[in-house]
């Protein structure tokens, strides 16, 4: 793994919402920490309803984690545009994010441990 980064399992449940709807809960989800940033949190897909989410033509590519794929909320009444993603196909350093989904801690989004 880079020197920079870490994950390991997020303590607790986690929660995800978009406009007081709640989008996934988990015991399962991951923090990875990466340099001086905030540690963020990574949800196992399986723990969020997939229903809310459309795939984004937007992508990145981080030279530590490789490439990532972004996800809009669709809500009642709006779309939350590409606020959050995932690394479908991370690099072997960071193994343990396939599968997840992290979530933009703007626009609408709350990320919080109940």
């Amino acid at each position: 793994m880079a020197d920079h980064i870490t994950i390991r399992k997020a303590e607790g449940t986690w929660s995800v919402r978009a406009g007081g709807a709640v989008l996934g809960e988990s015991s399962a989800a991951l923090e990875l920490t990466e340099g001086s940033y905030p540690p963020v949190i990574y949800f196992p897909r399986d723990d969020i309803a997939m229903a809310f989410l459309d795939r984004t033509d937007k992508s990145t590519r981080c030279p530590h984690k490789g490439d990532a794929s972004y996800f809009s909320v669709v809500t009642k009444s709006t779309t939350l545009s590409n606020v959050a993603w995932s690394y479908e196909d991370p690099k072997a350093a960071v193994a343990e994010i396939k599968d997840h989904l992290a979530f933009s801690g703007a626009d609408g989004i709350t990320v919080e441990e109940i």
